[in-house]
């Protein structure tokens, strides 16, 4: 599984982070998403899954390695 994150969709709301705050950040300038790994550990896959769903922007996409 592959995360990808857009930057400039992100509007900075935290969901991410609070969803899954091992694999999600917040830039300390502007409050969007930084992701620390975008191939996160397999065990992560359910929180990255219900981050990207609570993501009102619609920033955070997962991608199937498949």
């Amino acid at each position: 599984m592959e995360l990808r994150v857009d930057r400039e969709r992100c509007i900075g709301a935290g969901m991410c982070v609070l969803t899954a705050p091992g694999v999600f950040d917040q830039d300390t300038e502007d409050g969007r998403v930084v992701p620390p790994d975008l191939m996160p550990a397999p065990e992560r896959e359910p929180a990255l899954r219900e981050a990207a769903q609570m993501c009102p922007s619609g920033a955070i996409t997962l991608v199937s390695a498949d």
